[in-house]
């Protein structure tokens, strides 16, 4: 197929089917309350577009190779439907299956329900930037109708247990410096390399964790000597980095490292006051891992609980 051929994917359905017509006279009174005022604001156009261009770039020529796909506006009605109810796609394939209303409401109308296996696919392909860009397009659209002023968008959720791993000395270093990491990098990418340059230490951290990890595990008289050296070169590294992300601080707080776009400027300060909290802790942090290593104490699991709950974001 050549660059001239039709697309394989739509914004939005060219052709009715012959049963939409009976599904639609079905249903004209059976909305639930909700779906006329979703189906207004589904049908805008950066809403589908953001969909559109998810789906059109899961592979190179998705455009233009292979069967036609669902249209964007079915993939983004079928994915808001199953987050609203909280339903699995194997659930979601079966209502919508079996049900006329929600046929209509994700324009599916007539026509044959995606399977679970390919609504999943499209779930990944709406990956998180994507879902930023329908949140930002959404505050607009709610700004716009003078709904909320949109400075601030309070989003509920729900906790999912999950696994995390215990909260070590040396894991919450390399937690600090992943965050300033993180933060910096940020930073450089609107400011540029003017002021103080960013140099990356997650790697030789990371390795100094694996080291670690390996003699803690080990046995042997002098496991306690190896691992109080393995701890001086971590520390040392987690200093660099908050000595480092002070600077990144401070030179945002005097203009070196500044926007001429307002959004990115204001973007900057609020790294900033990320920058100052997290530097305390990794410092109180690297505080009592030197004491404790001056006076011989083993590597404590718990002493540094205190220390997680910043470092960890």
């Amino acid at each position: 197929m050549g660059d001239g051929d039709p697309p394989v994917i739509d914004a939005r359905r060219r052709q009715r089917r012959f049963g939409d017509g009976f599904v639609a006279e079905a249903v004209g009174d059976l909305q639930e309350a909700w779906m006329p005022h979703a189906d207004a604001l589904l049908d805008d156009d950066q809403l589908l577009a953001a969909v559109y261009d998810a789906l059109a770039t899961r592979h190179p020529q998705s455009r233009t190779r292979g069967r036609h796909g669902a249209p964007a506006e079915m993939v983004l009605r079928l994915l808001v439907l199953k987050h609203l109810r909280n339903w699995s796609y194997a659930t979601l394939e079966r209502e919508v299956r079996t049900n006329l209303v929600y046929r209509a409401f994700t324009r599916v109308g007539g026509g044959k329900v995606p399977d679970a296996k390919t609504m999943g696919r499209w779930g990944l392909a709406v990956a998180p930037e994507v879902v930023e860009r329908l949140h930002q397009r959404l505050v607009a659209i709610a700004r716009d109708a003078q709904v909320v002023q949109g400075r601030r968008m309070r989003v509920d959720t729900t906790v999912v247990e999950t696994n995390i791993h215990y909260p070590t000395d040396s894991s919450l270093l390399g937690d600090g410096v992943r965050v300033l990491t993180r933060t910096m990098k940020k930073v450089t990418t609107i400011a540029g390399t003017v002021g103080a340059t960013l140099r990356d230490r997650s790697r030789s951290v990371r390795h100094r964790l694996w080291e670690i990890g390996r003699i803690a595990r080990s046995k042997g008289a002098q496991r306690q000597e190896k691992l109080t050296r393995a701890y001086q070169h971590l520390l040392a590294a987690t200093s660099r980095v908050v000595g480092q992300a002070k600077r990144f601080s401070r030179e945002i707080g005097t203009g070196v490292k500044r926007s001429r776009d307002v959004l990115q400027q204001a973007a900057l300060e609020g790294w900033r006051q990320e920058l100052a909290p997290s530097c305390r802790v990794s410092n109180r942090c690297c505080v009592k891992r030197a004491r404790a290593s001056s006076a011989g104490i083993r590597t404590s699991r718990t002493s540094y609980s205190a220390c997680s709950s910043r470092a960890r974001k």
